[in-house]
This record gives C-alpha cells, structure tokens and sequence, in this order.
C-alpha cells in the first residue's frame, strides 16, 4: 500500500511561521514522522509540499495508478479551491484532510472546506500529531 501526503500553501514554513496558531514542528519533522509510521504499519509514505496549486493538481493526476490513498493538508486552498476537489474527485483515490488548526474555531473564511465533502475523513485542530492520526485512520479504513 502506498500513502502520498500532500501539504499546501505556506506549510513549508511550518516551525516559524505563527508559532501560536501552527506550533513548532517542522513539516521536514512531520514528513520524517510519517515515513516511520508508514514503515511500522507496513506501508510507503511519500511526502510533497507546494505553493502552487496547479502544482498539487499535477501531483494528484500522477498519484492515480500508484497511490491507495492520500493525507492532504491544502492549506488555504482547502477553503477555496474547486479545483483541488475535482482533481481528487477524478482520480477516484480515497482521502483524509488533516489541518494543524481547528478551521472551525478560526475566522469565517476558514470554517468551510471545499474538500471536506468528498474526504473519507477530516481531522482538524491536534496540531502536527494530527497528521499520523490522518494516516493511520486512512490505512486503517483502506484495509478494512
């Protein structure tokens, strides 16, 4: 089984970047985390980062006929973006959307989510641990 985790706009700067709202952890710690889990659970973990969304579009087409699911992170297009749920839509591969924050305890604009509807599931608001908790539930539902 292979598991590609995609993570959206700005989270490259995880670690620095409102520290308060997004924690310390890295996304190179994160993705170092899921590879391991990945590796106890048996399953390969791939991991990219973009802040361009035609960029992750691309990256969801190259995932059909490889991947089994996906852990996405969008970021801010999460809230906007019909595009990134189409893409995932088209390729018909089964999806958690993680987020480090509670969208729905933040500003209106982020309480919505344009992928949520087509996710098998939508973590929000444990910080990074939310990200293993994304991949172990989606191999979790994926062998069930």
């Amino acid at each position: 089984m292979n598991i590609l985790v995609l993570s959206g706009p700005n989270l490259n700067l995880l670690g620095t970047r409102e520290p308060h709202i997004y924690g310390t952890t890295t996304l190179a710690q994160i993705e170092a985390g899921l590879v391991a889990v990945g590796a106890e659970l048996g399953v390969g973990v791939t991991c990219r980062q973009s802040n361009h969304e035609g960029v992750l579009i691309d990256l969801i087409h190259a995932a059909k006929g490889d991947a089994d699911g996906i852990v996405i992170n969008a970021g801010a297009y999460s809230h906007t973006s019909l595009a990134l749920r189409d893409a995932l839509s088209a390729v018909a591969i089964p999806y958690a959307e993680v987020h480090l924050s509670n969208i729905f305890a933040r500003e209106p604009e982020r309480r919505h989510s344009t992928l949520a509807s087509g996710a098998r599931a939508l973590l929000c608001g444990f910080g990074a641990p939310g990200y293993e908790l994304a991949l172990r539930g989606l191999v979790a539902a994926l062998r069930a």
